[in-house]
C-alpha cells in the first residue's frame, strides 16, 4: 500500500545506468515502502529523538558529550547490524532511525550548548553538508531513489542523508522556535503546514519526488520535536506536562506496536520481495 504523500512508490522508480558502480549487490532494497505507516513512525521516532536526548541528558549524569558518545557507539552497533541484513528488516531500521533520531539531536545541542555555535552557523553547515552527501551520492550512483538502496554503497549515502537531515530538522527547528517563540503547539501546526504545502508542490504543481521526499523528511523532524516538547514540558513552560520519561515511553510503545505490526503483515515491504517469500 503506498499512500498519497511526497515519495510514493512510483515516483522513486529511476532507471539505474548499467555502468554506474553498484558495490556488494544485495538481491533486496533495504529502505520501507513510504507508505503512511512510514510517515507516522517517523515522526513518533523524531519526538523520542528530542525526549529520549533530553531524559537521557538528565538522568544519567554523564553530560551531554558523555550522552552524545555512548549513544553514538549504540547507533554504531545497530548500524552494523543494520548493514548485515540482506533485506529489509522493520526492527532493526526503524531502531536504527530512533537511535540516529537521538544522535542527530545531540550533535546539533553539542554545537550550540558545548561549542557555542549559533544556530543560524549549524543551520547552514548542515544544509551544506547535506546537499554534499546528495551530490556524492547521484554522482556516484546516478540516482537517489529511496527504493534502489540494494547496495553497501547506496545504504552508507542513504544513512549518511538520514543523520544529516535529523541534524538539519533539529537546528532549524531550534532556530525558528527560539526566534519567533510561538510555543509548541503553534510551531507544530507551522511545520505541519509547511509538509502540506510540499505535498500540493508536489502532486499539484509536479515538484520532484526525490526533493518533496527528503524535504518532507527534514520537516518532520521539527514537528515531532514540537509534539514531544509539547507534551515533556512543564505546564509552566506551555507544555503538558507528561515529563520525558513517560512521553519517551508512550511512545517507544506505539512504535514498538507499529514494528511488530509491519513484521507480521509485511505491509511496508515491496510487492515483489512480499511475493517471493510467500512462494518460498
Amino acid at each position: 500500500m503506498t499512500a498519497d504523500i511526497p515519495g510514493a512508490v512510483e515516483a522513486y522508480e529511476a532507471p539505474v545506468p548499467p555502468s554506474a558502480p553498484l558495490g556488494r549487490r544485495l538481491r533486496w532494497n533495504k529502505v520501507p515502502e513510504v507508505t503512511a505507516y512510514f510517515w507516522v513512525i517517523k515522526i513518533l521516532c523524531t519526538t523520542v529523538g528530542e525526549t529520549a536526548a533530553d531524559l537521557l541528558n538528565e538522568k544519567l549524569g554523564l553530560g551531554l558529550t558523555g550522552v552524545s558518545l555512548l549513544m553514538s557507539v549504540l547507533l554504531v552497533a545497530v548500524l552494523v547490524a543494520q548493514f548485515r541484513t540482506r533485506a529489509y528488516r522493520p526492527g532493526v531500521y526503524w531502531l536504527a532511525v530512533a537511535l540516529i533520531s537521538v544522535v542527530g539531536t545531540l550533535i546539533s545541542d553539542n554545537l550550540t550548548d558545548n561549542l557555542g555555535v549559533p544556530l543560524e552557523t549549524s543551520t547552514v553547515a548542515f544544509a551544506v553538508a547535506l546537499v554534499v552527501v546528495f551530490v556524492a551520492w547521484y554522482r556516484s550512483e546516478r540516482t537517489l531513489s529511496i527504493h534502489h538502496v540494494d547496495t553497501t554503497r547506496r545504504e552508507s549515502f542513504y544513512w549518511l542523508a538520514v543523520l544529516f537531515t535529523f541534524a538539519l530538522g533539529t537546528a532549524a527547528g531550534d532556530l525558528v522556535a527560539e526566534r519567533m517563540d510561538l510555543g509548541y503547539w503553534i510551531s507544530a501546526g507551522l511545520f505541519a503546514l509547511a509538509i502540506a504545502a510540499v505535498a500540493v508542490a508536489h502532486f499539484a504543481l509536479g515538484l520532484d519526488a526525490v526533493w518533496s521526499f527528503w524535504t518532507a523528511y527534514i520537516l518532520t523532524r521539527p514537528l515531532g520535536a514540537s509534539i514531544g516538547d509539547y507534551l515533556s514540558q512543564p505546564t509552566a513552560d506551555g507544555g503538558l506536562g507528561l515529563g520525558t520519561v513517560i512521553t519517551s515511553v508512550l511512545f517507544l510503545a506505539v512504535i514498538l506496536g507499529l514494528v511488530v505490526f509491519l513484521t507480521i503483515t509485511r505491509r511496508d515491504v515491496s510487492e515483489p520481495e512480499r511475493l517471493t517469500s510467500r512462494a518460498s
